[in-house]
C-alpha cells in the first residue's frame, strides 16, 4: 500500500510538471513598443498589402483568416492564438508590430525579412480578423 502511494504521489508530480512545462511564458513587450503608434493608416489599401505579407509569411501556421489552424499549426509547440479573440485585438499596435518583428519560439522574426512598413500594413490586416 505505501508504495502504491509513493507511486501515485510521483506520478501526480510529474503530470503537475508537465502541466507547467506546457504552458506558454508571457510575452513581454517592451514599453518602448507598446507605445508605439501605427504609422501606416489603417485603409483598404493597407489591409489589402497586409493580407498579402500574412497569406505568403504567416497563413501557414496562423490560418487564412487567423484563427490558429494553419497546416503547420499541430507541429508547433506553442499555439499560434487566435487573432480573432479580443485578448489579442485588445493589444496595441505596437505590441503585434513587435512580436512580429522579433520573434520567439516557433514564431519566426521578420525583421531583415519584411520591411517596417510592410509589418505595419500586416497589423492593420490582422485587425480586420475580428470577430
Amino acid at each position: 500500500m505505501k508504495t502504491l502511494k509513493m507511486i501515485f504521489i510521483s506520478s501526480a508530480v510529474m503530470l503537475l510538471s508537465v502541466s507547467l512545462a506546457a504552458q506558454p511564458k508571457p510575452w513581454v513587450v517592451p514599453a518602448n513598443f507598446k507605445a508605439m503608434k501605427n504609422p501606416v493608416a489603417q485603409s483598404d489599401a493597407s489591409a489589402k498589402l497586409g493580407m498579402g505579407f500574412f497569406t505568403k509569411n504567416c497563413a501557414s501556421c496562423h490560418g487564412k483568416t487567423g484563427l490558429g489552424d494553419g497546416v503547420k499549426a499541430r507541429t508547433l509547440k506553442d499555439s499560434p492564438g487566435d487573432f480573432s479573440k479580443a485578448d489579442f485585438q485588445s493589444s496595441s499596435d505596437g505590441d503585434i508590430f513587435y512580436r512580429t518583428k522579433t520573434g520567439r519560439g516557433d514564431m519566426p522574426k521578420y525583421e531583415g525579412k519584411l520591411a517596417d512598413e510592410d509589418i505595419w500594413n500586416v497589423v492593420n490586416y490582422m485587425r480586420t480578423l475580428k470577430k
